[in-house]
Formats: C-alpha cells, structure tokens, sequence
C-alpha cells in the first residue's frame, strides 16, 4: 500500500496510519520562522467536527489494541523507538524552522525520545497489576490494569517531540489510542515525527493540528477518556474544569518559575557553568527553566562576574547556524521578555549584561542573553514565568533566607541547588516545594522518575511508573476457587442481634 508523504503547506491530518488533507471549514494558520520571519508551512484548524470524527476513528482502532498482550505491544514499541533512532533528520529541520531552537537540540530532543517507548514497553509487562496478601482463606483477590480507551494529548510548542512522546507511550503501553493535537507554533515537525506510529497497528495514534477550538472539542467530547495537557496556568486551570465537568481524568504540567539557590559552599565552577545551562538553554523556554537565582553575599559577585562572562560568549543566530541561542518563538513571547526587564531595570535591578536586541538580529525575535543583579523578590520578574533568556540574581545573607525565598511563589515544578554541604543538600530537598529538585545537575530528567509539579505547576505526574498509571485504571478481582457459603451472609443468626427485647426495633 502507498503511503502519502508530508507536505508542509498541504493543511494535513495524520490518522490511520497516513496523512490525509483537512477540510476547509477551519480555515489555516501559516507557520512563520522566529528567525527568519520567513513562511515556512500552513496547517488546517482542525474543526469540532473533524476532532469527533478523529477520536471516533482512534476508538475503533483501540478496540483491538486493548486486547493484545503485554508482550506483543511491547514488541510493537520497540519497533517505534527503533524507527525513531533511524529517522529523525527532517523533523528535527522543521522544528528548528518553526520553533527556532539550535539544530543539535532539536537532533538531540528526536533522537532520545525512543528510550521512552522502550521504557514504558517493558513496565507495563512487569507491572501489569497487584497481588495483596488475601483476606480470607481460598480466596484468590487481586487487581490488574486496564486501558481507559483514547487519550488526547495538548502539547506545548517548547519540545513538541519530547513531550508528546513522554505521554504517547505511557498510554500506548496501558493498551490506549492516543490523538495528538500539536500547538500551532510547531505542528509541522510532529505532523512529520508522525511516520514513526506507521510500525504500530493502523489508527492508534492520530495527529489534528489546530488551536483552542480544537482542543476544546477533543477535551470535551465522550469520545476521548483521558487528557494530558502542557501549558499555561490559566489554560491548564480550564482543561481541569473541562476535565472535572465529565470526571475525566487528566495530567496537567503548567509551568514554573523555578529558583536556584547558589550557595557559600557552592563550587563556582560548576555553578557557573550549570547556571549558564539552566537559564539560556532552549533560550530560557523552557518550563524547568532557571529563571530566579537566590546567591549567597559571600559568593555573589563572583557568581555574577561569571556568568555574565559565560552568557556574553553564547552565539546568538538561527537554529541552522553555529549557535546556542536562538530566537523567542513568537514577537508576543519576545515583548513579555522585554516587559519584565525593563520593568525591573525601571524598579532597581542591575543590568550586567544583555537586555537588548542583538545588534544585526533585526529580524526575527531574537533577544541576547540577559544578566540582572540587585533583583528583589517584589519585583514582577521573580513573580511571573518569564519564558526567556534571562537570569534574575537576588542576593541572600543565608542559606535560609535563600530556602524561603524560593518557596515564595506560586509555582512549584523544579528548584536547583548548588553546594558542596551534604545537611544544605538534603535540606534543599526536604524543604523546597517543588515535584523535582537538583542538587549540582539541574535540568536532568529520568524515564524512571516521576516529572511533574506542585503548587500551579501540575497535577500528576509524567514518567515513570506513576506516569504509567496515568493512562489506565485498576479493576479488583475477587476468585474463591472452593465456592462455600459464607458465615457472614444473609440471613444473620439470631444470637448476633444480642438481648433487644424492650428495644424499638
């Protein structure tokens, strides 16, 4: 059978196992380079109609997934991550022309993704349920594990590979089929990334592209049974209430506004260096992103000195260029850059270095990386998720001021510490309220470990075995092999009622 080939500006859908043109009731979005400004695709506005439609068509298709045994799923995963490792190239150039981010990163994002599928294959075979000790003699009592139906994934423009497919496998592997609705910014390279699911059993992961009437019909329809969404706060506050209307069950990751606490005993070095990682990679978009830097008094100006020095010899340029920083994924995200840094220049911070457009990156949506000191905690920019590439240094007199500090904000998705104290390093960790804290290595994650956030930042979790349980939901068993009357059953004995002669019943 011939498969149709992606065409950037052909407005397609991905579902049974090809691309397949939209209709032209939603109208299009042209997809713009931030580097370039150059128009680089267009995708179709996926309708309320043609979400139904999608959902419908990946229900028939999970039928029959559902029932297949761990093994043969598994085995049909492993082949997904193998056509991931052997082909990635094209969809890692249309991410950078869309999402504007350095080819290596975009290559690399790709590339590791497989491990996922692979992880997640494995821990739905060895985990496929719970056997309790049994609470009565000959009574076989357990549970197992069941897939809800379909997922539908609302994925963000950041790392539209990655995060995609932290929850794609995790669902695949529970038995789900899986709709995937990319944001607009970067629906071009998941629409491509699409080929690798043609391993799998045709329909069970499809791709609508589209914006927030998409979402809504794909949310809000009984067709689909479970959600995971990344985003923004106030977009994740409304995908709960959609969710919570239907006692649909959803994971939600939105955001943060994560601190770092640079200690007297941090080795500068390598705070420096992981500073530098933690805040300007990605250009700062990320949602792990460093963006509130507590330092002690005595390290400060040489913490500040370093990483001003780091941050001036990052290359600014296009993804396709020998560069580490590329450009804001849109002029909005760019004015909000600028709107926070001005502001707290305007209310008392220092600008060591940065806070400009760099000179000869008149087009596109570039901002050089920003260095402010004498920041305090009032300030908007250590109140608001800044989504760029700044770091925010507010200087502390101790550790614990530091600690408080860092809890003081609304978010809580990740916080970072660097030390060389054991008690700062564990105290770090029994105190800062966040679902992921860094001690020397911020930014790491783990297929094994649970990602997510408290506080505004989250509900559930992403990876791992929890991140598993996400997409399926338990069933208690109840077996007794020698099938008796039992004592407790209807009717009661007599003596059990006790002496009730004179009472009112």
């Amino acid at each position: 059978m011939t498969m149709t080939d992606f065409d950037p500006f052909g407005r397609q859908f991905f579902f049974g196992n090809d691309y397949h043109p939209a209709g032209q009731g939603g109208g299009t979005h042209d997809v713009i380079n931030p580097a370039t400004l150059a128009r680089e695709g267009a995708i179709a506005m996926g309708t309320p109609e043609e979400a139904e439609d999608i959902l419908r068509r990946a229900r028939e298709a999970q039928r029959e997934w559902g029932k297949l045994d761990e093994l043969t799923r598994a085995g049909y995963l492993h082949k997904v991550a193998d056509s991931i490792a052997a082909n990635h190239e094209e969809a890692a150039r249309l991410m950078v022309l869309e999402q504007g981010k350095p080819y290596p990163e975009a290559t690399g994002e790709i590339a590791n993704v497989g491990g996922c599928f692979r992880y997640f294959a494995e821990m739905a075979r060895d985990s496929g349920g719970m056997l309790p000790g049994t609470t009565q003699a000959g009574s076989f009592q357990f549970a197992r594990h069941f897939p809800y139906g379909v997922s539908v994934h609302i994925v963000p423009y950041n790392f539209p590979i990655l995060l995609m497919c932290w929850t794609v496998a995790a669902s695949l592997a529970s038995g789900n089929a899986c709709v995937v609705k990319p944001s607009e910014l970067t629906s071009l390279s998941t629409l491509k990334f699409m080929e690798n699911f043609r391993h799998l059993p045709a329909g069970l992961v499809s791709c609508i592209t589209g914006g927030g009437e998409t979402a809504q019909a794909l949310i809000r329809s009984r067709q689909s049974d479970v959600v995971a969404f990344t985003g923004s706060v106030a977009t994740a506050k409304k995908v709960n209430v959609a969710c919570a209307e239907q006692l649909k069950p959803c994971i939600i990751e939105a955001g943060g506004s994560d601190p770092m606490i640079v200690s007297s005993e941090a080795p500068l070095d390598v705070a420096v260096a992981g500073a530098t990682t933690a805040a300007f990679h990605l250009s700062g978009q990320i949602c792990t992103s460093t963006e509130r830097f507590y330092v002690h008094d005595a390290v400060h100006d040489q913490f500040v000195e370093g990483l001003a020095d780091m941050a001036r010899k990052l290359r600014v340029g296009n993804g396709m260029e020998v560069s580490e920083i590329g450009p804001l994924v849109t002029e909005a995200a760019r004015d909000k850059v600028v709107r926070l840094v001005d502001g707290a220049v305007a209310d008392g911070a220092t600008l060591v270095c940065g806070g400009r457009v760099p000179p000869g990156r008149n087009t596109g949506w570039f901002y050089e990386p920003t260095v402010l000191t004498d920041v305090t905690p009032d300030m908007d920019i250590m109140r608001e998720e800044l989504f760029g590439p700044v770091a925010a240094i507010c200087r502390v007199k101790s550790f614990e001021e530091a600690l408080n500090n860092a809890n003081d904000s609304e978010f809580g998705l990740g916080a970072s510490l660097f030390t060389t104290s054991l008690e700062e390093a564990m105290e770090a960790y029994e105190r800062l309220e966040a679902g992921m804290v860094w001690v020397n290595n911020p930014l790491i994650d783990n297929d094994a470990l649970p990602f997510g956030g408290w506080k505004n930042s989250g509900l559930g979790r992403e990876l791992s075995r929890l991140g598993l349980d996400a997409f399926r939901q338990s069933k208690m068993g109840v077996i007794d092999w020698k099938p008796k009357v039992q004592d407790w059953w209807y009717p009661y004995p007599d003596e059990w009622f006790g002496n009730t002669e004179g009472s009112r019943f």
